[in-house]
This record gives structure tokens, sequence and C-alpha cells, in this order.
């Protein structure tokens, strides 16, 4: 398998983790996606969402998208538990992660990291929804350990892969107690693997 994806992705980093907590064997193909690496006819033809991550089977299959990758990658392991509805609830955090999440927290971080603006220059309502979300996954993890199980699944790596970089984007994490525990245990776990 390769994937293909830009380090400094947090949506690649959740194929990356996803396939490392698994042990499954790939090749890791850089994209510079900031500079359109994306767009050229080559990665067209075989991708033609243009985006990073996206994976490319042995048998010449591709898949895109970050949560459609984990999601087929996790299938039969305790990531992804076969129970229906205990993936409902981990779906319900990776929709979640997409909508409410992604969408203001990372935009924040790509904000401050790639294009090197300031703090005061963010968008108000991008840190509003980034505030909220953040604030959600707090109450949230109060009082638990995990997301969306009794143990790391697909929701904690999907929401991991940005979270731990929020006061990148200028979030401050040092009222957030139960986010912070939450990371350092995902930080352990993926580095067990």
């Amino acid at each position: 398998m390769k994937i293909y994806g830009d380090v400094l992705s947090g949506n690649c980093d959740k194929v990356r983790f996803t396939a490392d907590q698994l042990g499954l064997p790939y090749e890791w193909v850089e994209i510079d996606s900031v500079h359109g690496r994306t767009r050229t006819p080559e990665y067209l033809a075989k991708f033609p969402q243009g985006q990073v991550p996206a994976v490319e089977l042995d048998d010449g299959r591709t898949l895109a998208q970050s949560n459609a990758i984990i999601r087929f990658l996790a299938r039969g392991s305790a990531l992804l538990p076969d129970d229906a509805f205990a993936q409902a609830k981990i779906d319900e955090w990776l929709f979640w992660e997409q909508n409410s999440h992604e969408m203001f927290v990372a935009n924040m971080i790509g904000h401050m990291t790639y294009k090197g603006q300031s703090k005061e220059t963010r968008e108000a309502f991008r840190v509003e929804r980034g505030e909220k979300a953040l604030d959600h996954m707090e109450r949230q993890l109060s009082n638990r350990d995990w997301l969306a199980a009794d143990h790391m699944t697909l929701a904690d790596i999907a929401l991991f892969a940005y979270t731990r970089n929020a006061h990148k984007g200028g979030f401050e994490m040092s009222g957030r107690p139960h986010i912070r525990k939450w990371i350092a245990a995902c930080e352990q776990q993926l580095h067990s693997a």
C-alpha cells in the first residue's frame, strides 16, 4: 500500500497513525500539497479529487478522504469494533470532526502556520466555533478516557490529529485539562504501536 500525504497535514496524520497502530505495511509518498503537487496531471489521473491523503492499494485500487481511508484500514480491528452501534458512535465523532472541529481548529492552525499570519488576524467566527468544539471535547472527556468507547478508537485518532496542535492555531489549551490528559494518552498509545 502507498499512502500519499503531506507531513504537515493532520488529515494525513490520521491515516499514518491508523496504519502504524495496526502494524500495516505501507510506503509513504510525500506530496507537497501547499505548492500544487496534488494538482499535477499525473496525480489527478490517480486521485481526481486532487487532495491528500490518498491511498493506493496493492491491487491498484485508490481511496481518498481521511475518514474513509481510516475506516477502511481499521475494519475488523479494535479501532472500529464490529458492533453496529459502536461503529455509529465512532462515525458520529468522525462526522462531527469534519463539520464542527476541523473546519475551525485546523483552519486556524493553517492560518497561523501555513500562512504565517498572526493570532490577531484570525476570523472571529472560526475562532468562536473552534473554541466551542474544544469546549465540547473537554466536557465529553471530563468523565471518560476515550471519546467513543472504553479504549482508543478511530474517533480518538481522528480528533487527536488536529487537537494536539490546536495551540498552533492560537487556542489556549491550559484551561482544558481533560483534553491535555487525553492527548497524552493518545500519544502514549500511538507511540507504543
